[in-house]
């Protein structure tokens, strides 16, 4: 695995790739390696001749009072992880090589409507830093296909959208989310919780696919199933952010005449923020 630090360096193999006709699958991500990043590797190594994993910690998608500064970095045992899958680079770009003149002096991508909900809501600013973390990137990488989790369902379409809207050559794979054995979504921030925490995280997927029961089986006042299921999470320890049920691809609120919607919730244990989805179809 070669590890590449400069966008020259970078674009250097990726032009050797090219010549050689290689396609080229990448996989961004802010380290701290789980399961679910790796699943997104294997996907793209089925896909792809070469695979490329970034990771950056971007501060332009943490607010003022999040946690950027204790989100984990663990470079050493990321880089194990992907050596034993074979990936064929690392690119480890510094917030100088990703913003030289700063966060407030940056060009940002902003995606309009999908944004601003639900998580967008919670964390303003959040997907603009996304989208111009992510657009930077691909600029950088060109990679043919490029690799996300479902778990960050928000997140995957906005990066839709984005290589739609700007006419980027580039396939998007939604992964679908890893979970724990007892159904809790994999993630980074899931290293922030105690024990206690631990056992009660699961209760947040098993109300999310309770919610999606009460719809297949034809529950379609969907603001009271949203007031019901955050109530239930306040009860079982959690604080909620938001339950909502919304349109699977546009991410409005969902109305009774809708056949494919999405569950998206977040909450907190403690301070630490969790979410997930699920997808319905009523088709």
């Amino acid at each position: 695995m070669k590890n590449f630090t400069t966008i020259a360096e970078l674009r250097d193999a990726r032009k050797n790739w090219r010549q050689a006709g290689k396609t080229v699958g990448f996989v961004p991500t802010m380290g701290n390696l789980h399961n679910g990043h790796l699943q997104l590797v294997r996907e793209a190594k089925k896909h792809c001749d070469m695979v490329i994993v970034s990771i950056f910690v971007n501060p332009m998608q943490f607010g003022a009072n999040e946690d950027l500064d204790a989100y984990p970095r663990t470079l050493d045992a990321d880089q194990q992880k992907l050596m034993s899958l074979d990936v064929d680079a690392l690119f480890l770009p510094t917030a100088d090589i990703m913003y030289p003149k700063g966060l407030d002096q940056q060009t940002f991508v902003e995606v309009p409507g999908i944004s601003d909900v639900v998580c967008g809501a919670s964390r303003p600013g959040h997907f603009r830093g996304v989208a111009t973390v992510v657009t930077k990137l691909f600029n950088m990488v060109q990679p043919e296909r490029a690799f996300f989790g479902e778990k960050d369902y928000q997140q995957l379409q906005v990066i839709k959208a984005l290589v739609e809207d700007l006419s980027m050559d580039i396939q998007i794979y939604g992964v679908p989310t890893e979970r724990e054995a007892s159904g809790l979504a994999m993630s980074s921030r899931n290293g922030y919780l105690d024990e206690a925490q631990r056992q009660t995280a699961p209760a947040l997927n098993a109300m999310m696919m309770s919610l999606r029961e009460d719809i297949l089986q034809g529950e379609r006042d969907y603001p009271k199933l949203e007031t019901k299921y955050s109530a239930d999470l306040n009860a079982a320890g959690f604080t909620t952010d938001y339950v909502s049920v919304r349109h699977a691809r546009t991410l409005q609120n969902a109305s009774a005449e809708d056949q494919e919607l999405v569950i998206l919730i977040a909450a907190y244990l403690g301070k630490t923020r969790l979410i997930d989805n699920v997808q319905v179809s009523l088709s």
